[in-house]
């Protein structure tokens, strides 16, 4: 007998059921007896008790399912150790119901924060096995993240869409992608895309580099220009500021501006008189059925899970490393982002063909 509990915390994306289905159907094809509780809204859920055993039933037929049958939601790490409204130890709590249901493991699905709190039960004394889950691609210690892929393609598409428009009327073009930290996601939707400037915060622009760009497309005769944008873009001058001045900049900004690609919008205006339209696609980054290729990463990385389980070996997230799964131990990975170095070779392959990074 087996029992196991599982939860997805942080926001949702794709192949969240994909992945969970791997994890039990790798178990239950390999046990006689299995229960398997879910917890409600991701560790609110594991906190206050709210769970329910769950057949395989529950896990049929959501391979090509978006978001999770669990639901979600985001408990900051940092309030972690910081008591509830009513008192509460939050800690304490979710050991509590870990022994209360005897629980031989607990598989979380989530990315940074949900992965930090994983490695925290870990160290106190709880099995655990993280799964790498985020559009963002931004978990250290795997190649890939379930969920990433399929926001690519949708990121890509919105790209592909505002090709056709962008030409036939001769404007800026401006598609704001995901990423507050890190700029995976715009930089592979951006070159699968076909754009022309691509500003990431891992890469400060300078406002005058990406008009010398515009300027550049039309000497040579070309009648738009689109650009993808990374939520978290930053500029050479912002990039320099302590966390306190810039906050003090974002807050300022959050007056006149719904996000930074408006703000590098009315700059470039400013100075060019260029027409310019600004497309945000959002939460439809998240959205959606996984696509093929996190479909298969979800399978294997769910089954590599169940493995682990079977083997009573714990404390690791399962990631992908040069297309094998391996298991990273969590004291190693917890708390580090996976940056986009300028040094990237699809940086590098971008500039090489011409796509201005703003630098």
């Amino acid at each position: 007998m087996k029992r196991i509990g599982m939860l997805t915390s942080g926001g949702d994306c794709q192949a969240l059921n994909a992945t969970m289905r791997g994890v039990v159907k790798g178990l239950a094809n390999n046990l006689d007896e299995l229960e398997v509780y879910g917890f409600d809204d991701g560790y609110k859920g594991l906190i206050y008790g709210n769970y329910r055993m769950l057949s395989s039933k529950d896990f049929s037929g959501i391979l090509t399912r978006g978001g999770t049958i669990l639901g979600s939601s985001r408990q900051p790490f940092k309030l972690m150790r910081v008591p509830d409204e009513k008192g509460l130890d939050k800690v304490e709590a979710m050991k509590q119901t870990y022994y209360k249901l005897r629980l031989d493991c607990l598989v979380i699905l989530g990315g940074n924060g949900t992965q930090k709190t994983a490695n925290l039960l870990r160290e106190e004394g709880l099995n655990v096995i993280h799964l790498p889950k985020t559009i963002d691609n931004d978990i250290w210690g795997t190649d890939m993240t379930f969920g990433f892929q399929s926001a690519v393609n949708i990121a890509t598409e919105a790209i592909d869409q505002i090709h056709t428009t962008a030409s036939s009327h001769g404007r800026v073009f401006i598609v704001e992608v995901m990423g507050h930290k890190v700029g995976w996601l715009t930089l592979h939707a951006g070159v699968a895309g076909g754009a022309d400037i691509i500003l990431i915060p891992e890469i400060p622009y300078d406002t005058e580099k990406i008009i010398d760009a515009l300027n550049k497309r039309t000497k040579e005769g070309k009648r738009f220009t689109i650009l993808a944008v990374a939520e978290g873009a930053i500029s050479k001058e912002d990039a320099v500021l302590t966390k306190k001045d810039m906050k003090k900049k974002l807050e300022e900004r959050a007056k006149k501006f719904p996000s930074v690609s408006y703000e590098i919008a009315d700059k470039i205006f400013k100075e060019t008189g260029l027409e310019i339209r600004v497309t945000v696609p959002g939460h439809t980054q998240r959205g959606g059925s996984p696509c093929a290729y996190d479909r298969v990463l979800s399978t294997r990385l769910g089954s590599y899970a169940a493995k682990l389980i079977l083997e009573e070996d714990y404390g690791y997230m399962v990631g992908i490393i040069n297309d094998k799964i391996k298991k990273v131990p969590l004291e190693e990975c917890a708390g580090k982002l996976k940056m986009v170095t300028p040094k990237d070779q699809t940086v590098e392959a971008a500039k090489r063909i011409g796509i201005s990074f703003g630098d």
